[in-house]
């Protein structure tokens, strides 16, 4: 009965504005943070004043990174984000908002996307703003630090591994190559501001949209609850599609707790049909 409800709810809102989370990446290998009740699974991620404040954090932080890129950077679009590209091309997203950092999305061929917390795949100076290619930075990464070309760990949700107990003093964080600044993830991390032209950008495409779609996410971050708050606020339809609570349940009109490719499914048979016909 649920899939017949979410897809009657797609058919009814054409122009649906969709937040997508880490629920729709774990089908890729890249875990999610949250357990069914909307609680962290493990500790909470770097803070952004940590990062920037502390050496011994940025060296945690990039040696555990050197070592999940590996795989992170390997990762393939499932079945769940081809769903949702293969809604885009038939006209049914306004746009997706998409709190992963891991262009997974993309690579399935959506376009109208916003990548709300960043992208993994980028590295950004805090000094001269200047961006590198987060590829490009691990070879540097392994030059200065050959030893952990070999470690192998579990991924971690942010593109890291679980080398939780792991001497990281020796690590060397290499600066940036242009100005000897200090690099980061081109990435939104916790205690830093979502940059204001992404939210104006999404907020715009709320307004314009019929009704909005959570798929994969708790909404536990208020980075992305705004959205299901002001869906709400405007007298716009909201869906999830969740395993476990999200922070908007109150607001739902459909609740779908489902895996996001699984539920997504039918989207995809429509394509296929409408490709064979």
């Amino acid at each position: 009965m649920s899939d017949i409800a979410l897809r009657d709810f797609i058919d009814r809102h054409p122009r649906l504005f969709v937040l997508s989370g880490a629920g729709v990446s774990t089908d890729s290998g890249i875990p999610d943070y949250r357990d069914a009740d909307g609680a962290w699974k493990r500790a909470p991620p770097v803070t952004y004043q940590a990062f920037m404040g502390e050496p011994a954090t940025r060296q945690r932080y990039w040696a555990r990174s050197v070592v999940g890129w590996r795989l992170f950077g390997r990762s393939q679009p499932n079945s769940a984000h081809r769903a949702l590209a293969a809604l885009e091309s038939r006209g049914g997203v306004e746009l997706l908002l998409t709190q992963n950092v891991d262009r997974l999305h993309q690579q399935a061929g959506s376009e109208r996307v916003v990548d709300l917390h960043g992208r993994l795949d980028l590295v950004r100076c805090m000094s001269c703003g200047r961006r590198w290619p987060r590829a490009e930075f691990q070879q540097l990464l392994l030059q200065r630090n050959p030893a952990w070309a070999t470690l192998d760990a579990g991924i971690a949700p942010d593109g890291d591994a679980d080398l939780e107990h792991a001497d990281f003093s020796s690590f060397a964080v290499p600066p940036c190559p242009a100005c000897g600044g200090l690099l980061k993830p081109d990435v939104v991390f916790f205690g830093e501001s979502v940059p204001r032209e992404r939210v104006d950008a999404a907020m715009a495409a709320l307004r314009a949209a019929d009704a909005m779609l959570v798929v994969g996410s708790s909404l536990m971050v208020w980075s992305g609850y705004r959205f299901a708050q002001a869906a709400a606020r405007a007298g716009k339809p909201l869906a999830a599609v969740n395993l476990g609570r999200t922070r908007a349940d109150d607001l739902l009109q459909l609740k779908v707790a489902q895996p996001a490719a699984e539920a997504l499914a039918f989207l995809l048979a429509g394509e296929a049909a409408a490709i064979a016909g």
